[in-house]
């Protein structure tokens, strides 16, 4: 995905959990049980892969990168991590929020926020990478017709969590 630009690790180790899905039914997958113990959900959410998991995907990969993620599992949170930037990479965090009210089919949000890493953004669509996409860690296309961009952050050294 890169094309020869340099991206963080954690997009890379995001990457090689592509194809991770929730168990239908009562099943859970370990994995991403995985995900969620990084947050602060604690022992309630580490049974269940149908929790929203979105925001505990992205921590899971930017903690086993080495750095510090927000350990929170609502997207938001991600909001005022690292720095703002104006102009996004691959590889920055992206928040997004759905326009229409209710529960999102698409990212499991109740609240309409859901936090991915940037891959491109091209005739109105964000390509985004990112956990709980349709119940799977997988890359998406989102409409900015039907969502709206509430932040992208980017890790730096002078900023740390």
């Amino acid at each position: 995905m890169s094309n020869g630009i340099r991206v963080p690790r954690y997009l890379e180790i995001a990457e090689d959990e592509i194809g991770i899905k929730e168990v239908p039914g009562t099943g859970n997958h370990p994995r991403i049980l995985e995900y969620h113990a990084t947050t602060t959900l604690g022992n309630w959410a580490k049974s269940k892969d149908s929790v929203p998991w979105c925001s505990s995907f992205v921590n899971w990969a930017v903690t086993n990168s080495g750095l510090k993620g927000t350990d929170n599992a609502l997207a938001r949170s991600w909001m005022t991590w690292g720095v703002k930037v104006d102009e996004p990479r691959p590889g920055d965090i992206v928040v997004i929020k759905r326009l229409a009210r209710g529960r999102d089919r698409r990212t499991g949000s109740f609240g309409g926020y859901h936090v991915a890493f940037y891959v491109r953004r091209r005739r109105g669509r964000l390509r985004l990478l990112g956990g709980n996409q349709a119940n799977s860690v997988k890359f998406s296309n989102y409409s900015l017709r039907r969502y709206e961009i509430k932040a992208v952050r980017r890790w730096s050294s002078s900023s740390a969590v």
